[in-house]
């Protein structure tokens, strides 16, 4: 099968069979490539695990090396909206295809995403018919909290994790998402990480790889 988004793809070793999946999805203006660097540690831990890291769908519109899962260049919040939904239908189809094609259910896939990809990962999880794993989210933030509010259809796990120095998405997201979650009953852990800006440390890398870990052996 070829899949609806172009896709770095990384394998479990030794053909080793594979009983589960991590869908990586980027921020703002990267791609699957960027993403699938998280990999290279994780897969040493992460036996029988394939990764997916997919591009965006569209084109960023102030990096045309790179990707965007939604539009960007405008304050309108409805118009932010509805692009992230249009976003959401290209990536539940797309998970739909993973499903078929590495025969797995939903419960036995996590969702990560830094940034842009974090809001895409949290959205696509909790209003999926079917639970994941968990979803670990990177410098995010809930994009719509009145919208997401009414279509809430699982409680899927979720670890979130933020810089307190993110100039480009406020830190106090993080208490803000974290308030959000435990008002709808959904297992949330956050890590803040200090004298952190807008990106993926060593320790958040962990951190996701350990609560990762956790979820897929509790399954």
């Amino acid at each position: 099968m070829t899949l609806s988004l172009n896709t770095t793809i990384i394998k479990p070793e030794k053909n080793e069979k594979i009983e589960n999946a991590v869908i990586l999805l980027h921020g703002y203006g990267g791609d699957g490539k960027d993403i699938s660097m998280l990999t290279l540690n994780w897969k040493r831990f992460l036996k029988n695990t394939i990764f997916l890291c997919p591009d965006a769908h569209e084109v960023c519109q102030i990096n045309p090396t790179g990707f965007q899962w939604f539009d960007l260049n405008t304050e309108d919040e409805d118009y932010i909206l509805h692009q992230s939904k249009k976003a959401e239908n290209k990536l539940k189809q797309y998970i739909e295809e993973i499903k078929l094609e590495y025969k797995l259910k939903s419960s036995q896939i996590c969702l990560s995403g830094f940034s842009q990809g974090c809001m895409m990962s949290i959205n696509v999880g909790l209003t999926s018919n079917e639970g994941f794993n968990c979803i670990v989210g990177f410098s995010g933030k809930i994009i719509d909290k009145s919208d997401l509010s009414s279509r809430i259809k699982n409680k899927t796990n979720i670890l979130m994790i933020h810089g307190d120095a993110d100039p480009i998405v406020p830190p106090n997201s993080l208490l803000d998402s974290k308030d959000f979650l435990i008002r709808h009953k959904i297992n949330i852990e956050i890590l803040m990480i200090k004298n952190c800006d807008h990106q993926i440390p060593i320790e958040a890398s962990s951190a996701a790889l350990n609560f990762i870990q956790k979820n897929l052996i509790n399954n």
